[in-house]
């Protein structure tokens, strides 16, 4: 099991449902970072990691995905974060490195747990082996309604969707409150911040959260 060193950076984790801006902000909030003379790591969940990113390709373009059965799905998701915590995650912070994930394990306890509906615990423990100790010092919530979500998504590249960009309204419904849930719960780790704001007023609001609680 992973145990943060004495000497850790920090970990940020970014959160939202498809299409809440993550992408655009972790590259801000690294820049803002790097003014300062931070170093900075940037990652992704499933992958930052090549076995990660094979992960990711059974998860989201397997022509048999849509088969997928919500626990074998969690499960893959959590091997893809087992490696990123041992081979970039942990490293990282021990050189005192501030890393920016886009998604981290709150992704599995919304999307696998809340919108696929499977039980809390059993989650959780996955969740909890996958990660051992290092866990976000920072969680911010890109929050944006689920019809704002789906319009973003048609808007993309004409790539065709991925298998969890086409799941229907009921299931961004749940991945929303799941999200606004969490957080309410764990106000002292999360950041909720209107993704329906500009670019730059959201950039702002997580620069200025982000100097607040980290100091």
């Amino acid at each position: 099991m992973p145990q943060k060193p004495k000497t850790a950076g920090r970990l940020i984790s970014f959160e939202g449902s498809e299409g809440s801006g993550k992408s655009t902000q972790i590259a801000r909030l690294a820049a803002h970072f790097q003014k300062i003379g931070r170093e900075v790591v940037t990652t992704r969940e499933p992958g930052g990691t090549e076995i990660g990113e094979q992960i990711r390709n059974i998860i989201v373009h397997n022509s048999k995905g849509d088969e997928m059965c919500a626990e074998t799905e969690l499960l893959l998701f959590t091997a893809a974060r087992a490696q990123l915590v041992r081979e970039v995650i942990t490293p990282a912070l021990g050189r005192g490195v501030i890393v920016l994930s886009d998604r981290y394990l709150d992704s599995s306890t919304v999307y696998q747990g809340i919108a696929r509906n499977l039980a809390a615990d059993p989650v959780a423990q996955v969740n909890r082996f996958a990660v051992g100790s290092i866990m976000p010092d920072l969680t911010i919530v890109i929050d944006v309604p689920t019809e704002v979500s789906l319009a973003r998504l048609k808007q993309r590249a004409s790539d065709l969707p991925d298998r969890m960009e086409r799941e229907n309204v009921d299931f961004y419904n749940k991945v929303r409150e799941g999200y606004l849930v969490l957080a309410k719960g764990m106000p002292e780790r999360f950041i909720v911040v209107d993704g329906t704001k500009t670019e730059d007023s959201i950039e702002k609001k997580i620069w200025s959260e982000v100097q607040a609680r980290l100091k």
